[in-house]
């Protein structure tokens, strides 16, 4: 296999995973072909690898900005914006659960809270509520799990911390 095979196959490959995560496929291959890149591309540099409009690489890259997934960076005498990708996968997936747990977990959690205060005086508002109860378990099970990726290099970071006063 080629690089160029290698790097279409890893695109073509990260913006199917990302649809998982919540992320458009374009945004993900976006995100993928700066991730790889070895130096900060341009929008039109991303049009022109990726084959999209300016307006769908526009959109993209700043959503990408708002997940904080990609940052902009100036390139003297340039006047043109250039991306770079959070090269750290680990912050990266840090970065996808902390927003896919604001954006999905968070507003359901709050629902659920809201649907369990019912008044459970009739058979079908008490088997209402234990399906509640069941749904808000497994949602808060999922909430913990992405909290603890989310919180796993802060851990990290305050046991180096301590080791240096040991």
């Amino acid at each position: 296999m080629t690089f160029e095979e290698a790097k279409d196959k890893f695109i073509h490959t990260w913006g199917t995973l990302a649809t998982q995560w919540g992320i458009n496929r374009s945004m993900a291959q976006l995100h993928a072909l700066l991730l790889i890149s070895p130096e900060a591309m341009s929008t039109e540099d991303v049009m022109e690898q990726l084959q999209i409009s300016r307006g769908n690489a526009s959109m993209n890259l700043r959503d990408l900005m708002d997940w904080g997934l990609i940052y902009k960076q100036l390139k003297p005498g340039e006047r043109r914006e250039f991306f770079v990708a959070e090269k750290d996968i680990w912050k990266v997936a840090r970065q996808v659960a902390k927003e896919r747990r604001r954006r999905e977990i968070t507003p359901v959690v709050d629902v659920l809270n809201e649907l369990k205060a019912i008044p459970t005086d009739t058979p079908e508002a008490q088997e209402f509520q234990r399906v509640m109860t069941g749904l808000s378990s497994v949602v808060g099970f999922a909430d913990n799990t992405l909290n603890a990726v989310i919180k796993a290099e802060e851990n990290w970071l305050m046991g180096q911390f301590l080791k240096v006063f040991r």
